[in-house]
C-alpha cells in the first residue's frame, strides 16, 4: 500500500525550483527585465533630447533613468516640459508671422482681400468701391473724411460699396420647332 504523505509535494516543488526549465525562465526573466530597463532609458533619453534644449540637463534626466531603474523614468515624466522642442519653435515663428503681417501696411479688398494700393478708387478685381472720389478734383478720399484735403470741397456719400457692373447679356435661342 502507497501512502501519500505531505513531503511528497514538497519534494516535486523543490525539485521544479532546482530544475534546469526554472533556471532558463530566471534568467530569461531578468534578462527581459534588464533589456526593459535599458530600453526605458533610452525613452527618456530619446524624449529629453526632443524636450530639453540644454544637454546637462538631457544627460541627467538619462542617468536618473539608468540609476534608478522604473522609477527614475516616473521621475522624469512627472517633471519633463510639456511641449517638443519643435511644437515650440513653430508656435514662435507662426506669433512672428502674425505680428509682422499686423506690421506690415499691405493693403487688401475687403471682399476678394486681392492686393491694391492706397490710389485706387475700386478694386480691379472684383470692383468694390473702395474710396470715393472727390466731385471738385478727383482725389481718393478716405472713408472718415469730411472734406477734401487737397481742394477743401465737403464730402458727400460713403465709400466701399460694390459698383454693379453686369456681364454682357446673351440671347438665347429660341429652339422651337
Amino acid at each position: 500500500m502507497i501512502v501519500v504523505g505531505a513531503s511528497v509535494p514538497l519534494a516535486s516543488v523543490h525539485d521544479f525550483f532546482n530544475s534546469g526549465l526554472w533556471t532558463a525562465i530566471s534568467r530569461l526573466g531578468i534578462l527581459f527585465l534588464i533589456v526593459f530597463w535599458l530600453a526605458v532609458a533610452f525613452w527618456v533619453h530619446k524624449d529629453a533630447r526632443r524636450r530639453v534644449e540644454d544637454t546637462v540637463l538631457v544627460w541627467t534626466a538619462t542617468a536618473l533613468g539608468l540609476v534608478l531603474p522604473f522609477v527614475g523614468a516616473i521621475v522624469y515624466m512627472l517633471f519633463r516640459p510639456p511641449e517638443y522642442l519643435d511644437d515650440v519653435r513653430e508656435r514662435d515663428l507662426e506669433i512672428k508671422a502674425i505680428e509682422k503681417r499686423l506690421g506690415t501696411a499691405e493693403l487688401s479688398c475687403p471682399v476678394c482681400r486681392a492686393e491694391i494700393e492706397s490710389s485706387f478708387l475700386v478694386c480691379p478685381v472684383c470692383t468694390t468701391r473702395l474710396k470715393q472720389a472727390c466731385t471738385g478734383c478727383g482725389a481718393p478720399l478716405e472713408a472718415a473724411w469730411q472734406v477734401c484735403p487737397f481742394c477743401e470741397t465737403p464730402v458727400v456719400g460713403t465709400a466701399a460699396t460694390p459698383v454693379p457692373i453686369e456681364p454682357p447679356r446673351r440671347r438665347r435661342r429660341s429652339t422651337k420647332t
